[in-house]
């Protein structure tokens, strides 16, 4: 009997879940993973629930002076919709320079199919959060992050991101400058109710 085609008990892989937190994007330094290891992050975070097989999803890596060039796109962007100062260019241009890989995850939903919208935008939404669990495999942290320039018309047209696609968040990916703090989780109890 074939074993590869069963499920391996993986009690190590429950620990590596309790222990997952994000790292603040802000306090993330080098080193970030390397190519092989990007790699691998990936490909994990492909490995997601997906109805119909659809892939209704992609990535866009920022790693390297693509940063920069994406930071001069958010304030490019900006500047269409209000009053920029030097302070917020300059915070701005090196929003992407955080952490040594930035990765879009862009949800690219299809319509005019059985699959229901919602399960294809929860799939994007597993990519990211398998894309968080990769690189704390490999002992990076990850932050999982929107804010305003995912949302940003000018921005979304920048990255070419084609009409009916969205961003589910950007991944930023390093090393932490700074110890990480556990943070409070939900009481069990509260957030559990029995049928």
């Amino acid at each position: 009997m074939d074993n590869s085609v069963f499920n391996t008990p993986a009690p190590k892989a429950l620990d590596l879940l309790l222990s997952r937190r994000s790292g603040s994007a802000k306090a993330m330094t080098d080193p970030g993973p390397s190519p092989p290891e990007l790699d691998a992050i990936l490909k994990a975070a492909a490995r997601v629930p997906d109805h119909g097989k659809l892939f209704p999803w992609r990535f866009i890596l920022f790693e390297g002076d693509a940063r920069a060039r994406a930071g001069q796109l958010l304030v490019d962007a900006l500047a269409t919709t209000e009053k920029m100062t030097d302070e917020r260019t300059a915070s701005e241009s090196v929003r992407l320079l955080r952490a040594p890989v930035v990765v879009a995850v862009v949800s690219r939903v299809r319509e005019a199919i059985p699959i229901p919208e919602w399960e294809q935008i929860l799939s994007a939404g597993a990519v990211c959060q398998n894309m968080l669990i990769a690189a704390h495999a490999l002992g990076y942290v990850a932050n999982w992050l929107t804010e305003w320039y995912a949302y940003h018309p000018a921005v979304k047209e920048g990255l070419g991101l084609k009409p009916g696609e969205r961003i589910a968040g950007f991944v930023y990916i390093g090393t932490s400058a700074v110890s990480l703090e556990e943070r409070i989780r939900p009481d069990l109890e509260k957030i559990l109710t029995r049928f």
